[in-house]
């Protein structure tokens, strides 16, 4: 995939793409920095260094550490990632968007994305408005209080800002899918992650020259690091293919089909999704345990936080749980079938149809298990290596995965891109070629 990497600048359109995403993440990036009104900033990035290891912790990565400076940006661009898992959940069960969906092309695309704005507009002013109640309600240990003066304007003046950052943030990653290269969201969402990559890589420098870290610990934990995203990369572009076989039919006067090829089926189809839902669902026991005094329920969260033994069960099952399930909703066999059947396809040794449909969901199901237990394996990395040496590791789990899908999806983009430029300009020399052409006389 990287061959021919080294010949993108001499692509002028694509440095114009790349300069232009560039320009929007810095945009991005200086936009984390500015806080929202009547918060002290150094109480609440205490507070948040407090309560890492919950909800509080995990948004905050999301948000690129928006979040723990309850800057404009704070909510990052969650609402909008939730929205569109509504409105793709309800596609499933609402028969006026399934047909937007199936039926309704770049049309219906266009609805549904128009819907999932305005579900964005709505989840961000709800979220904002509980968001700066909530900080209102946060008290540190000597009653050092997060807001400067709470109360309803507070609360308006915060719910309207980070609404209005978090639309920011949407348009500013519909403006890179449009104008720039890759997709737009995701790239929002990887520069986040990737901007605590320095600091954190400055702290076990640090630690190594102290004395606190061992060199050939930091050697061997830096070459297990380097393996992992070796096995994230192939994992992820790893793909069971069905071959499918065209029979030739008449179109007209000609001839079309008698073609083989195959149908690619993902290791892990569903990507980052289970991680972040099992992720959200299991730390929110936690997170509410932090708040309450009661003995029975802090002893109770204390048993699921991160790095027990039931913690580590409860998430792998519900990877597993969100896995198939998402994957349900976004590959449908029997589609899949249906479509091969009206354009002559078939799988070869089996019958079109609902004989087709069970043995694609036969096989989905079994790459589904693996995939599923290796996205468990990834996301269980961190514990392991903080109990084993002594380190926080930076990129595991739902980070990790993230960012090395995004690089590889924005990789094959500019590929993409490169390979069609080059056959465009291929066509238009032919065609300038063809018309310096002069027909041939015949002789009387």
């Amino acid at each position: 995939m990287l061959g021919g990497m080294e010949k993108i600048g001499q692509s002028k359109d694509l440095m114009h793409r790349i300069i232009f995403v560039l320009i929007i993440l810095a945009v991005y990036r200086v936009g984390v920095h500015i806080p929202t009104p009547g918060v002290e900033t150094s109480v609440l990035a205490e507070y948040f260094t407090r309560y890492e290891n919950t909800l509080l912790g995990l948004f905050d990565l999301f948000s690129g550490r928006a979040l723990s400076q309850f800057s404009i940006f704070a909510m990052g661009i969650m609402p909008y990632i939730s929205a569109s898992i509504i409105i793709e959940l309800l596609t499933v069960v609402w028969p006026h968007l399934g047909r937007l969906k199936k039926e309704g092309g770049a049309t219906g695309r266009r609805k549904l994305t128009q819907y999932s704005r305005y579900l964005t507009v709505g989840l961000s002013l709800f979220q904002g408005f509980m968001l700066s109640v909530g900080l209102e309600r946060m008290q540190m240990g000597e009653g050092l209080s997060i807001v400067i003066e709470p109360g309803l304007h507070f609360r308006l003046i915060s719910m309207l800002t980070l609404a209005a950052g978090t639309c920011f943030i949407m348009w500013l990653g519909e403006q890179i899918t449009e104008r720039g290269i890759g997709n737009g969201i995701s790239l929002i969402i990887f520069a986040g992650i990737v901007e605590g990559l320095p600091s954190a890589v400055i702290s076990v420098g640090s630690d190594v020259i102290s004395g606190d870290q061992s060199l050939l610990r930091m050697v061997v934990l830096l070459a297990g690091m380097l393996l992992i995203v070796a096995g994230v990369v192939f994992c992820e572009r790893a793909q069971r293919r069905i071959p499918v076989q065209y029979a030739q039919r008449m179109v007209g006067r000609r001839l079309m089909g008698g073609r083989s090829t195959h149908l690619p089926l993902k290791l892990n189809p569903a990507g980052v999704i289970p991680p972040i839902f099992a992720s959200s669902l299991i730390m929110f026991p936690a997170t509410i345990g932090q708040f309450v005094d009661n003995p029975t329920i802090k002893s109770m969260t204390e048993w699921i936080s991160r790095g027990n033994w039931l913690y580590n069960i409860l998430y792998v099952a519900l990877i597993i749980f969100f896995c198939y399930f998402y994957t349900g909703v976004q590959f449908n066999p029997s589609d899949v079938a249906d479509n091969m059947k009206k354009n002559g396809g078939f799988i070869p040794g089996i019958r079109p149809g609902p004989n087709t449909a069970d043995y694609i969901d036969r096989i989905l199901t079994r790459i589904t298990l693996w995939g599923a237990l290796y996205v468990s394996l990834i996301c269980l990395l961190p514990s392991f290596v903080s109990r084993y040496f002594n380190v926080n590791f930076y990129f595991g789990g739902t980070a990790l995965l993230i960012v090395v899908g995004v690089a590889l999806d924005t990789i094959s983009q500019i590929y993409s891109y490169m390979v069609n430029q080059h056959y465009d300009g291929f066509l238009k020399k032919g065609m300038s070629g063809m018309g310096k052409i002069q027909p041939r006389r015949r002789g009387m």
